[in-house]
């Protein structure tokens, strides 16, 4: 398992309906990807940029993917632009990769059409793995759950960005750097929600007369 994955799991088990939002569950999934290739050495970071290292064999198809997308000329690519370039889409590509892997399955309620209904995660070693890592508040992925407001059994969950100031502490700067290139991201986005959502707003009411 990797912690992409255990978060993916984390994220439809510990919220209720399921429903954390997409575009900030692809920027914290790029996010442990990073945090995945510094474990096997794959990367480095020289500051917040992403140097790559030898090219291990990966058994996950989706951690593969990743590190073949890795910019490799110098003067590489920062934590924050590869978490803007590699997560774009990238939560649809984790649940219809698990989905294929019958690790995922749809709930279809009745009148819902064949191959929609949401997603919830099959019984299976994999979703017990992350249950466990996740019970046992495992820093790096609680931190990154915590990015997207997932705060565990006491805190339940919150908005984008609340809880992680209650995560246990990661003892590894490198980590840190890219659990802090997340927090940013998901910042920026919201930022960005915000301001769509007033420009729309003002929007409706020229054509309200308002």
């Amino acid at each position: 398992m990797t912690t992409s994955r255990d978060l993916l799991f984390v994220s439809l088990d510990q919220v209720s309906g399921g429903a954390v939002e997409q575009g900030g569950l692809s920027l914290a999934l790029a996010g442990a990807e990073v945090i995945d290739l510094l474990g096997v050495e794959a990367v480095a970071l020289d500051g917040d940029r992403i140097v790559p290292g030898h090219v291990p064999s990966l058994t996950d198809p989706l951690l593969d993917r990743a590190a073949s997308s890795l910019v490799r000329d110098a003067p590489y690519e920062s934590v924050g632009d590869w978490l803007w370039r590699r997560g774009r889409g990238l939560s649809a590509a984790y649940l219809a990769v698990l989905e294929a892997e019958g690790k995922l399955a749809r709930r279809h309620r009745h009148g819902v059409p064949f191959g929609a209904g949401r997603i919830v995660p099959a019984d299976s070693p994999d979703r017990s793995g992350a249950a466990s890592r996740w019970g046992s508040r495992e820093p790096v992925l609680v931190g990154l759950a915590g990015a997207l407001g997932i705060r565990g059994e006491d805190g339940g969950e919150g908005e984008e960005g609340v809880g992680a100031a209650d995560s246990p502490g990661v003892d590894d700067d490198a980590v840190d750097t890219v659990l802090a290139a997340v927090h940013d991201a998901l910042t920026q986005l919201e930022a960005v929600r915000l301001r769509r959502s007033v420009e729309q707003a003002a929007f409706d009411n020229i054509w309200r007369g308002e």
